[in-house]
């Protein structure tokens, strides 16, 4: 089977326990998901609130408010200048993204989760008391600045901390504080909803003051992870923490390889141009493919748009924010299914469970859909078992994703890159998410209205695209220490020919032909 089985080098079964120091720190770094969390939860539930419209977007309030059961249910919400206000902020997030990466390296990773926390927290004050539609961008812009930091340090963080036994459900954390964030902001929307003058909106975009906070706070507790002091010169500091977060003293085998990376990664003057060489190629490529493919599951469609979603298909105002908060919980708890056991049934298999029930579950909703709704976009009255069958199947999607492209999407890009491109790569794996996260957001709507419900077959072919591009090009990565992961990529069936006569002039550790390597087996290639 392409990409199976697992490769460590010899010796490198480095000890360490999972001790309450480092479970304790990798939460509190994984509430960085949290403002990421929020945001998507809450600005497709305050764009379904009649005030909200009524004040910043006039048009697409009258037009939604004319609109007759018997009319064409598809398109009522298509306004780009409302999309807009939703996807602005990950065009901020993306740019944020990248010069994050030097700061990242730089000053370390809890420096660049502080940035980010004080940004969106600063967002969420002028959105909080926005009075103009400009203000709502500004504010969304700085909102998506704080993510794009948030996003591109917080994964590296939990990566570098946890022990590698662990590191699948401890990185899992992020992806859970999401879910949270998202089930939180699904909640709060319903409750705002409800406050008579119409101001209950304004409550749900300041409340983001408080995830902002949450990390704000989390940073200064942190420490710095030991391959960050080392990349910044500080030895003995690194050796304490290391020895610190294993809860033992002989630490000696995995500082030394840390030190070595670090080594490497010193030679290394420009890591953006450097993702291009021979060598990083599977990296590079799965820092590209695994967050364009996240996004076209269609998951962050039904996430910041749930509302819309199910008010377009006949649920009423608070019945649809409701089905959202359903939807949120299901989230959340069927992240708990990935990290009790992606580290021991592995990382793909839950890609391949995760795409078949996605799969099944987007045909049964499109099925549905299409009964009702027709190509007319005129769906008569809608039955209480109808709804509860859209529910219900939306739900169990949710679920599969929430194991599945969810968590893995976050895990997989932060484990696999060399200290030495670890940052920049990051950065690109960020970027590429957000970049497709705002087409996706951008075009949804406009999507919904001229596919109808083709919309939903649109995403369930990409869907079996992307199971078929992980069975045959990623390996399995559970159980290997994060600076002995180029292992898996040189005995890997495709990925190994990358390693093998042709190279950038160095060795695979960094180093220019030196002939020796650097110790752990990597061969001396010429240039090409």
């Amino acid at each position: 089977m392409a990409g199976g089985g697992l490769v460590t080098g010899p010796g490198k079964n480095y000890p360490g326990n999972l001790t309450c120091r480092v479970f304790m720190t990798c939460i509190i770094a994984a509430t960085g998901g949290l403002i990421f969390g929020y945001d998507l939860g809450i600005s497709g539930g305050v764009t379904s609130m009649d005030s909200f419209l009524k004040e910043f977007f006039p048009s697409v309030y009258q037009k939604e408010s004319s609109v007759k059961p018997s009319d064409n249910q598809y398109c009522k919400f298509n306004s780009q200048i409302l999309t807009l206000f939703t996807s602005s902020l990950y065009l901020a997030a993306l740019v944020s993204s990248i010069a994050a990466s030097s700061v990242t390296r730089a000053f370390g990773r809890r420096f660049t989760m502080l940035s980010g926390g004080l940004l969106f927290c600063a967002g969420a004050i002028i959105n909080g008391f926005a009075k103009y539609v400009w203000m709502l961008i500004v504010g969304r812009i700085l909102l998506g600045f704080g993510i794009g930091c948030a996003n591109q340090s917080v994964p590296i963080y939990v990566s570098e901390t946890a022990p590698y036994k662990y590191r699948g459900a401890l990185n899992m954390m992020f992806q859970l504080t999401i879910t949270i964030g998202i089930l939180v902001a699904n909640l709060l929307n319903y409750m705002f909803a409800k406050i008579e003058g119409g101001w209950g909106w304004r409550l749900s975009l300041g409340g983001a003051v408080v995830p902002a906070l949450i990390i704000i706070l989390g940073s200064f507790c942190l420490p710095e992870t030991p391959n960050s002091l080392i990349e910044r010169g500080k030895f003995d500091e690194a050796r304490a923490q290391l020895v610190r977060i294993r809860g033992i003293k002989s630490v000696d085998e995995e500082f030394d390889d840390l030190v070595a990376a670090s080594e490497r990664s010193k030679q290394v003057k420009h890591p953006w141009a450097n993702l291009l060489k021979r060598k990083y190629r599977p990296q590079l490529t799965m820092a590209i493919c695994i967050p364009f493919f996240q996004q076209l599951t269609g998951m962050n469609v039904f996430m910041f748009y749930a509302p819309v979603l199910f008010k377009t298909i006949g649920f009423g105002s608070t019945a649809a924010l409701m089905s959202a908060v359903i939807t949120g919980g299901v989230n959340a708890l069927s992240t708990f299914v990935s990290i009790f056991a992606v580290d021991k049934f592995g990382r793909r298999f839950f890609f391949f469970e995760g795409g078949l029930q996605m799969l099944i579950c987007q045909v049964v909703i499109t099925v549905a859909i299409a009964l009702k709704f027709g190509t007319t976009g005129n769906p008569g009255t809608l039955s209480p078992s109808y709804a509860l069958t859209v529910v219900v199947a939306i739900c169990t999607y949710v679920a599969g994703f929430a194991w599945s492209w969810g968590p893995l999407g976050w895990l997989i890009p932060s484990e696999i890159f060399p200290l030495e491109i670890r940052s920049a790569a990051q950065s690109i794996n960020v970027s590429v998410n957000m970049i497709f996260t705002f087409f996706i957001a951008q075009i949804f709507t406009l999507m919904l209205c001229r596919l109808k419900f083709g919309l939903f077959i649109f995403f369930a072919c990409w869907v079996v695209i992307m199971t078929i591009f992980i069975y045959k090009f990623l390996p399995e990565t559970k159980g290997i220490p994060i600076e002995e992961m180029h292992h898996v990529w040189e005995k890997h069936p495709y990925w190994s020919k990358f390693f093998k006569g042709g190279g950038d002039g160095d060795d695979g550790g960094g180093n220019k032909n030196s002939g020796g390597g650097d110790g752990d087996g990597d061969k001396p290639v010429s240039l090409e």
